[in-house]
């Protein structure tokens, strides 16, 4: 019988890596977004401009959100301990998830207020709006290209850079609402345009809150099909049967593997578990496993959905 803790020191290295550039770009970002967001505030309540508010409401989640994830970051960086065996890791994972619900608080904010606005929309100085709305865009542009050119692959990060793209959507709209009402004088394109802006920054939340769920309520990760996986174990040299198979996320970029194997009863139980642990690392990229070998007859299976057996039988 072999009970085996597998894991791979590399990964561990790289998620250190990937950390510390994903902290030095939202450190650099939460400052640009920190800055501009009481110029928008100011500009939104000088010009009167509900798309700029609703910009600059949503900046304000902005710092708030990047303040968070570089809480996340700092703290899944922190060593594991007796009682917290991953550490802190789950954190990114968390802070992802409070982003996603601030984008759906913010949209249902910018609908309410939009839907004020339609019935008395305010006297709006356009051309001081185009100016804010232009300066916001390079700003969340700026923003925009150092978190994407971090190299950060975590869901932390991801929520981070979703909410800066819905800002350059926000100033994109406050820009044509400021054109239009310049061009025309037609107030209502301030109210309309900021619902297309709440409708975009509800949308931007959706992958976030479902990713970050899957990951909280240690779903399968995406990409990977757990059935699959137990056919392909099972059907590896020497294995009779898998099951109590579990394939979960610790955090973005770590998934995990634990199952219990039946091989031959003349099998080395040791052979078959590095043969397995090497067909999930190269196959479906996860190095993190626990697998306990059992010669088949030593160990009663329980009676489960998730049963896989080998075709040789």
């Amino acid at each position: 019988m072999a009970h085996s803790h597998s894991h791979g020191e590399g990964a561990h290295g790289e998620h250190d890596h990937g950390r510390g550039a994903d902290r030095r770009a939202l450190a650099v970002v939460f400052v640009l977004t920190t800055a501009f967001m009481a110029i928008e505030v100011a500009g939104g309540l000088v010009t009167g401009s509900l798309a700029l508010l609703a910009d600059a409401g949503h900046m304000l989640s902005d710092s708030f959100s990047l303040g968070l994830a570089l809480f996340a970051v700092w703290l899944a960086g922190r060593p594991a301990t007796p009682n917290r065996s991953f550490g802190y890791k789950r954190a990114e994972i968390l802070a992802a998830l409070v982003n996603g619900a601030t984008l759906v608080a913010i949209s249902i904010w910018i609908f309410v207020e939009a839907y004020r606005r339609l019935w008395e929309p305010p006297e709006i100085l356009g051309g001081w709006m185009l100016a804010v709305a232009i300066l916001g865009l390079l700003v969340n542009v700026a923003g925009a290209l150092i978190l994407s050119r971090s190299g950060g692959e975590s869901l932390n990060l991801q929520g981070a850079l979703r909410h800066v793209v819905a800002d350059i959507l926000g100033s994109v709209g406050a820009i044509a609402a400021a054109i239009v009402i310049l061009a025309t004088g037609w107030r209502y394109a301030d109210p309309l345009i900021s619902v297309l802006i709440g409708l975009l920054v509800l949308g931007s939340s959706w992958r976030l809150l479902r990713e970050s769920t899957n990951i909280l309520l240690e779903g399968t990760p995406r990409g990977v099909d757990a059935e699959e996986v137990g056919r392909k174990m099972a059907g590896a040299p020497g294995v009779q049967e898998v099951h109590d198979l579990h394939i979960w996320t610790i955090t973005s970029g770590f998934p995990a593997l634990a199952a219990h194997v039946l091989v031959g009863r003349d099998e080395n139980c040791h052979d078959r578990r590095r043969e397995l642990e090497d067909l999930l690392k190269q196959e479906y990229g996860i190095e993190h496993t626990t697998l306990q070998v059992d010669h088949a007859g030593d160990h009663q299976a329980p009676l489960q959905p998730l049963r896989f057996r080998s075709r040789r039988e």
